[in-house]
């Protein structure tokens, strides 16, 4: 498996991907919609998918001694890579922003327990749609990320409005028992991301066994 991700990040990884791993900066400015470094993480892996398919990355990862399954492996495996390292590389600008932004976001959610968690939800998603969707054919890589690009699209909108709806401010908050309450959330999110991902590898690796490459 090591040897799969090493591959991919030597290889196959666009260098705009490692760029839009290090988007959490953008927690740092005032009044802007955090969820939107959920998307510049989608980007970033649409992007590498591009240029594999120029570079003709599939066929050559077919070539070599490995299950055909295992090129659904090696995309997965940087997807995710990609994705927690985007997550935690924002961590320490979600914290500089409590200390030196106290005034909240009036733009939508702050970057707390419960945003960490709805991001896990839009990746996996974002993960099982793109992957059974590029894999039917293993070359529509813009159709495919049109596709998936959807329920991201609507996740974000859901985000960053969730919290101007009467009864929902916990889910803004950034004191102790809002964050004790988020917890849950944070915790879906793991689980749906596993799932999701889990999910996308299994479909996504039987319909590249169908393809003729």
């Amino acid at each position: 498996m090591s040897e799969l991700l090493y591959k991919e990040l030597r290889l196959a990884a666009h260098p705009s991907l490692y760029v839009f791993m290090c988007m959490g900066a953008l927690l740092l400015i005032p009044a802007y919609p955090y969820s939107v470094v959920f998307f510049f993480g989608c980007l970033g892996l649409f992007q590498s998918f591009m240029f594999d398919r120029e570079t003709r990355d599939v066929f050559y990862t077919a070539l070599l001694p490995c299950p055909k399954r295992d090129i659904v492996k090696g995309k997965l495996l940087l997807a995710v890579f990609s994705q927690l390292v985007q997550l935690t590389l924002s961590l320490p600008f979600a914290f500089l922003r409590t200390l030196y932004l106290p005034e909240g976001n009036p733009a939508g959610m702050e970057p707390n327990i419960a945003w960490y968690g709805f991001g896990l939800m839009v990746y996996g998603i974002f993960d099982l749609v793109y992957f059974t969707q590029f894999y039917k054919t293993a070359y529509k890589a813009g159709v495919s990320f049109l596709i998936a690009l959807i329920p991201v699209t609507l996740g974000i909108i859901a985000i960053e409005s969730s919290v101007h709806f009467p009864g929902l401010g916990w889910l803004d908050a950034m004191d102790g028992p809002a964050l004790i309450r988020q917890i849950p959330i944070l915790l879906a999110g793991a689980a749906v991301y596993a799932a999701a991902n889990v999910l996308a590898y299994r479909i996504g690796a039987r319909r590249l066994e169908r393809v003729d490459l």
